[in-house]
């Protein structure tokens, strides 16, 4: 990195820093505008973002428009009305020992905010958490990722064009201006990517004490019991699965059912990607692609062709490294110990695993990290109630996969080794801002006299009680 682009990062920093104590962007009716500013800028632009990250994933318009575009808009039509609430004086009851004092907290941004977004869905995942720390009145630095370099830069163009430079700035490259990044003490980074740069980044901001929201991912498990109608239960699997060629942190990593439903399971969901794609993917206009050749030669790995312990093919494998191509993928009977077992799979690529029942099931998902998201396929209420009370993960579905992320009532976030925080909705207002707390007591009439030095024994009575205490007599 050269002298010139390190002053730059510096002189970002430096300039957002005085945004936030000059208070630009603390005003509500700043914060409306900067979000109604973003919302137009988003459907103005529907298309040139879309054919951007079509350069970048190959993915579909229609998959852009519902599963980021539609939602950073969903996001900010649900925070525009509601956010002057959450940001007012929230009036509590004092202390009887206090009286007469009067008590309330009120929602205060953290400073600026450094949002690390990835290149799956680099747009939600930019301007989602933007969304929110523009609601709680923060300043944002966006670096977005290097490896969706199309969508990346037309982000940079469209931002500087529709949002006030005091509110967001983006800064484009790799590790190193993360690095140079997190020299610098912030009001909160916010990262959405893999344990491994997440590890990375949280260490860095600790040695400015700067807080941390990190959305990981994860092996995200799918339950299948015996109650459910295969064939609906496959469309929705298949789909919440190989949407962006399962380049999705909230996938389905793996199924869970018995070995009688292993085999039904697979044909069915071969069948529903023969409605979704075609006999062949590869020609089909839905079906995305694999980011870049690193990624595709590691996803290669985790296939039967290059570890036995994977299982055995039951739909697609095929793979064609000049167009990025992984073709639609369900394996049988993978080995717990197999490499796709190991890791996080972020591709087209679906193992089944058979365990003996339910509880055979919680117990595999509950011997390994908690997962971002887990999915339960049952209609038997107290197996539902089993998986809700003796598994944790970020979120937990029951009969539908991917949905959650289209809620902004619900909070969405990890546990444990699938992340930190939350966001969406008024999670995400108050991940960005500082609860503060204030009380405030007028000098007369003076009743802290009554705890105040020098003690007798009418003040040591008191203090029993205010205590709870027994009085020494």
């Amino acid at each position: 990195m050269t002298e010139s682009s390190l002053r730059t990062i510096d002189e970002t920093v430096k300039k957002m820093e005085g945004s936030f104590r000059a208070q630009d962007c603390l005003p509500l009716s700043h914060r409306a505008s900067q979000l109604c500013a973003l919302r137009r800028m988003l459907r103005d632009n529907a298309e040139e973002l879309c054919s951007a990250v079509h350069k970048d994933l190959g993915k579909p318009r229609e998959e852009t428009l519902m599963m980021e575009i539609g939602l950073v808009i969903n996001e900010i039509n649900y925070v525009l009305p509601r956010m002057r609430c959450w940001a007012a004086r929230h009036y509590l009851p004092s202390p009887w020992t206090l009286w007469p004092a009067c008590s309330w907290t009120k929602c205060e941004p953290e400073g600026v905010a450094l949002i690390v977004s990835p290149w799956n869905y680099p747009i939600l995942l930019s301007l989602e958490p933007m969304v929110d720390a523009i609601a709680a009145g923060c300043p944002v630095i966006l670096k977005p990722s290097d490896l969706s370099p199309n969508t990346s830069e037309k982000l940079e163009e469209l931002l500087g064009e529709y949002m006030d430079e005091n509110q967001v700035q983006v800064l484009q490259g790799g590790r190193s201006v993360n690095q140079r990044l997190l020299t610098h003490h912030f009001g909160r980074l916010f990262f959405t990517g893999g344990k491994k740069v997440g590890s990375i980044l949280m260490q860095l901001a600790a040695k400015t004490l700067t807080p941390v929201t990190l959305e990981l991912g994860g092996k995200s498990p799918c339950y299948v019991g015996s109650s459910c109608k295969l064939r609906a239960v496959a469309r929705r699997i298949a789909w919440g699965k190989f949407i962006n060629a399962g380049q999705t942190c909230v996938a389905p990593d793996y199924c869970l059912t018995t070995k009688e439903l292993a085999g039904p399971l697979a044909e069915e969901i071969g069948k529903a990607l023969e409605k979704f794609f075609g006999p062949d993917p590869r020609e089909s206009g839905s079906y995305g692609r694999i980011i870049n050749e690193k990624q595709l030669d590691r996803l290669i790995s985790l296939l039967p062709s290059s570890d036995p312990l994977a299982g055995t093919l039951a739909v697609g494998g095929g793979f064609d490294k000049d167009d990025l191509y992984l073709a639609p993928t369900v394996l049988l009977d993978s080995d717990p110990g197999s490499k796709v077992m190991q890791e996080e799979i972020f591709g087209p690529i679906l193992p089944i695993v058979c365990v003996e029942d339910a509880v055979g099931a919680i117990d595999f998902i509950n011997d390994r990290p908690s997962p971002l998201a887990l999915y339960v396929f049952e209609r038997n209420p107290k197996i539902l109630r089993m998986f809700e009370k003796k598994t944790q993960s970020g979120s937990l579905e029951f009969n539908v996969t991917l949905t959650q992320l289209s809620s902004s009532r619900l909070p969405f976030g990890g546990i444990g080794a699938s992340g930190m925080g939350h966001y969406h909705g008024k999670a995400g207002f108050l991940e960005f801002s500082h609860t503060k707390s204030v009380m405030e007591k007028p000098l007369w009439p003076e009743t802290l006299r009554f705890v105040m030095p020098p003690y007798d024994k009418l003040k040591d009575a008191l203090v029993s009680v205010v205590s709870k205490t027994p009085f020494k007599r």
